[in-house]
């Protein structure tokens, strides 16, 4: 089921901020009226395609950080393994220079709580409980306003990485949206027309394009 429209779900997990100190009780919460949030989700430490999306958002955090808006990244690996993959060179498949916080959800509560899971569970004919499925997350990416509010969801295969421009364009989209009251046609970018939510304003736009 869709978040979009909803509350984030709420959580408290370790995390790793600034790329080299645990902290026990990282959440969300923190930016409510504050910040906006794009929170991600990715499957593995220590992997392949993981680490080209990570260090992509750090390649950009500066138009996140432009715009107001908090990165932060979440798989179901250790805090320890967290910390030990960004403290190790990129040259050997690490992640340093990565300065955003990585939450650590061990329970995989969190992936659950966003539907982001690649498995679940479920119990036998005995009554034990097992798990289905991959217990890692998808590559699940949310954008979350100041209220708390998930605004926009993706959520890709294992196998397949995220655009990170497509997430500065929703968020540029989102922003044009509170400031002008207009609406967002397909493919829109910054600087781009967009029209008036009324009969007349779509008119007028799809007759000029």
């Amino acid at each position: 089921m869709s978040l979009v429209g909803k509350k984030a779900p709420v959580f408290s997990a370790p995390a790793v901020i600034n790329g080299e100190e645990i902290v026990a009780d990282y959440s969300l919460e923190q930016f409510i009226g504050k910040k906006e949030v794009i929170f991600f989700f990715y499957p593995k430490d220590f992997t392949f395609v993981c680490p080209t999306e990570i260090l992509a958002f750090q390649e950009k955090l500066a138009e996140f950080e432009k715009r107001n808006v908090q990165v932060v990244a979440c798989s179901t690996d250790t805090q320890e393994s967290h910390l030990a993959w960004l403290l190790t060179e990129k040259n050997q498949g690490g992640i340093m220079g990565v300065t955003y916080p990585v939450v650590a959800d061990m329970a995989k509560t969190i992936s659950h709580n966003f539907g982001v899971l690649a498995g679940d569970w479920d119990y036998t004919e005995e009554g034990d409980l097992t798990f289905t499925g991959a217990p890692i997350a998808y590559r699940g990416s949310f954008f979350i306003d100041k209220e708390g509010v998930v605004r926009h969801e993706t959520i890709n295969d294992l196998p397949l990485g995220r655009n990170i421009d497509e997430m500065l364009r929703i968020i540029d989209a989102w922003h044009h949206v509170k400031e002008h009251g207009e609406v967002c046609p397909a493919n829109w970018e910054e600087g781009a027309d967009a029209m008036k939510p009324t009969r007349e304003g779509v008119a007028n736009y799809l007759s000029s394009h």
